[in-house]
């Protein structure tokens, strides 16, 4: 589970698209070393960015990263009004889950 930035921000909006780029080039990097499980990116506006996918939504995406699946979730921000913790912890236990069965 990874954020695309690699440094702290009060929003995500404080990222830009050349750096969300960058970070996700050097995650797929990671991706094909490490060879994952499950990649579960952290934010559905930073994964549309990075990977020049506008449409995407939340969830098991039809996309590999390095090889291996990505799972898309709500980033936990407490800025983050749209997911609160009952929905956030059911999406991450769906993502764990799917995980557990590769």
């Amino acid at each position: 589970m990874t954020n695309l930035a690699d440094r702290p921000t009060r929003a995500a909006s404080e990222l830009g698209a050349d750096e969300l780029r960058a970070g996700g080039e050097q995650l797929e990097a990671l991706v094909r070393d490490w060879a994952p499980r499950l990649v579960a990116i952290l934010g559905v506006t930073a994964w549309r960015t990075a990977f020049g996918r506008p449409k995407a939504q939340l969830g098991l995406q039809d996309e590999r990263l390095g090889g291996r699946p990505v799972w898309v979730l709500p980033n936990p921000s407490g800025l983050n009004a749209h997911h609160q913790l009952p929905d956030l912890a059911r999406r991450y236990c769906e993502a764990r889950t799917y995980a557990l069965t590769l």
